[in-house]
């Protein structure tokens, strides 16, 4: 990633991984993803907030040496992640004089992540300012963005934000800016749902934090930046907002065909009423579709067999995930079969309290669905559709 000024003598580099498709072994990335490093040249001092990832810090150093770096006064650390501070250590070899600038607590995660020495910080708190001459560097607390110490680094007089993780993309472009916004809702949206939405009642206060603020660009540590910031603060406060859709989400899994046939039927009973359905196959299904899925989703309805008298193991998993991300989720239910004997659906609500969501009664059956079955699945989709309207 070369070199390449937002505004005046302030420039991204960093690197892009075009090739990545699972962060911390974890989270899909269809789209890649780049590690962005800002350069800010003051009239007094040269500041780099956030460096990169460990695998490419040759792609850092090139693109430094690239843009004639020779000194470097700070390193501004907004988060400890590794992927946005693990070349530090190279970058204090090279630029001994350099100081890190973080907060406290940032601090501390770094020492014990990486082989740094105390004397080598510069502890800032909120509001605290750093000058490089024409151009002053302010720092903004915002924790559990989404870990315990990130901040914020914002240049009033530039109007630039650079939020971290917070509002970034998992992306790789050759795009500086934002151009193709249809492609970058989807990757910002998939984004949020992985990382950002367990957080949502702290990141309503984030946005708050934020909206006093004069801001002409946004620049974040992942994805392209914003030179229209209102697209993405708007996203934000829509997703984070506890306003729903008219939409079911169901991930479900069929072992002999039982489940499959009600997952089936239930669908289009909820499609004749009007209810958006979206269905998917654990065993097939990237968990980032599902994630983001979740997001807007007034209901989920989880659909299981029973395996050993318990739910698929791959729907285990579902539950563990809407539980893990919190959606806002306002109605859940379970579908499921079971040949001998079954107790998932106790398993199933004790995995879900996170969800704080109103629990509609289950449709079960032993072996293949039978006429009773569907009319009490037609129950379900009537009484889901009556639950949506009323929230509208």
């Amino acid at each position: 990633m070369p070199a390449r000024e937002i505004a005046p003598n302030i420039y991204q580099l960093g690197a892009i991984d075009w090739d990545i498709r699972m962060f911390d072994e974890l989270i899909p990335l269809p789209n890649g993803t780049s590690y962005n490093s800002y350069l800010i040249k003051g009239s007094e001092k040269t500041a780099l907030i956030e460096t990169v990832d460990t695998a490419k810090i040759n792609e850092l150093l090139t693109n430094l040496k690239k843009a004639a770096v020779t000194k470097l006064d700070y390193i501004i650390a907004n988060h400890a992640e590794q992927d946005h501070t693990g070349t530090i250590p190279k970058l204090l070899e090279l630029y001994p004089e350099a100081k890190i600038v973080t907060n406290a607590k940032c601090q501390t995660l770094l020492m014990n992540f990486m082989p740094l020495a105390e004397d080598r910080f510069q502890v800032v708190g909120n509001g605290d300012t750093l000058s490089l001459g024409d151009k002053v560097l302010e720092f903004i607390l915002a924790p559990w963005v989404h870990w315990p110490e990130t901040m914020f680094t914002y240049l009033k007089k530039d109007k630039v934000l650079f939020p971290c993780d917070f509002l970034g993309s998992h992306f790789a472009t050759s795009d500086l800016f934002v151009r193709d916004k249809a492609a970058i809702y989807l990757a910002a949206k998939r984004y949020y749902a992985q990382i950002m939405m367990p957080f949502r009642p702290t990141l309503k206060k984030h946005l708050k934090l934020i909206e006093d603020l004069e801001i002409d660009i946004i620049a974040p540590s992942h994805g392209p930046v914003y030179d229209d910031p209102a697209f993405i603060i708007d996203l934000y406060k829509d997703w984070s907002s506890d306003t729903v859709k008219n939409e079911v989400v169901i991930p479900y899994i069929s072992m002999h065909g039982s489940t499959a046939v009600m997952v089936d039927y239930f669908t289009n009973a909820l499609m004749e009423r009007g209810v958006t359905v979206k269905p998917f196959q654990m065993n097939r299904t990237d968990t980032g579709e599902l994630a983001m899925a979740l997001v807007d989703a007034a209901t989920i309805v989880i659909a299981t067999p029973a395996v050993l008298t318990a739910a698929h193991p791959a729907i285990v998993y579902a539950a563990y995930l809407a539980n893990a991300l919190r959606p806002k989720t306002k109605f859940v239910s379970i579908i499921s079969s079971y040949g001998w004997g079954c107790r998932l659906e106790e398993q199933l609500k004790g995995m879900l309290g996170n969800l704080k969501a109103e629990l509609l009664d289950p449709v079960s059956v032993k072996g293949f669905p039978k006429k009773e079955t569907f009319t009490a699945l037609d129950q379900l989709a009537d009484k889901i559709f009556q639950k949506h309207k009323s929230l509208a």
